[in-house]
């Protein structure tokens, strides 16, 4: 499993490396993946994640890295989603943000839950746990408002806002739902890792 994990990422990231639309705006989505990747090495011995949270991180990843390299607004796969469904932008930075709630809901419901900052209360585990994601991805749009008063144009890729006015409210929207539908779909099977890892 570790073996695989590795080598799917650093496939895809030098894939990603190869040749992509343009190096700044790469280095810029590809940043928080590298970040991710050195957080995993060294938590791995003393704070090993559940096999679920490892591979979703792993996805996120994924998603990061293939937008570095194509930039956002222009994913091929997207480009013909977009052409099929009759839509007026690329929506793969949806996508994205989507993530950006899903696999960091899980993150922060398995910190949670090892630490014992909450206690076993359902309601109130999922409450903070997507308050943990909406204030997650608030700091990202915050950190690209930054990144593009520091770079000016330099940096249009990297919003990917693509015209739409209310561009940074739809991708904080897609990080709660993306949120949600984690705790929905996966809650339970973390749950049965969460319960097997202790017990070890």
């Amino acid at each position: 499993m570790k073996y695989l994990w590795l080598g799917v990422f650093f496939t895809v990231l030098t894939w990603s490396a190869v040749h992509p639309k343009d190096q700044f705006t790469w280095f810029l989505e590809v940043v928080p993946a590298l970040i991710g990747f050195i957080l995993i090495v060294l938590t791995y011995r003393k704070f090993p994640l559940t096999p679920l949270l490892y591979t979703l991180i792993l996805m996120h990843m994924i998603i990061l890295m293939v937008g570095g390299h194509y930039t956002y607004a222009e994913v091929p796969l997207f480009d013909w989603i977009r052409e099929v469904l009759h839509q007026n932008r690329n929506n793969y930075d949806k996508l994205g943000h989507f993530f950006q709630g899903f696999e960091p809901a899980i993150l922060a419901r398995e910190i949670l839950i090892r630490l014992k900052v909450v206690k076993p209360s359902r309601l109130w585990l999922d409450y903070i746990v997507l308050s943990i994601v909406l204030a997650f991805s608030a700091f990202y749009e915050l950190v690209e408002w930054w990144v593009a008063l520091a770079t000016g144009e330099d940096a249009e890729a990297f919003l990917g806002t693509q015209g739409y006015v209310w561009d940074t409210q739809s991708d904080m929207l897609y990080a709660l739902i993306g949120g949600i539908t984690a705790l929905l779909l996966l809650s339970r099977l973390h749950d049965r890792q969460l319960k097997k890892m202790m017990k070890v």
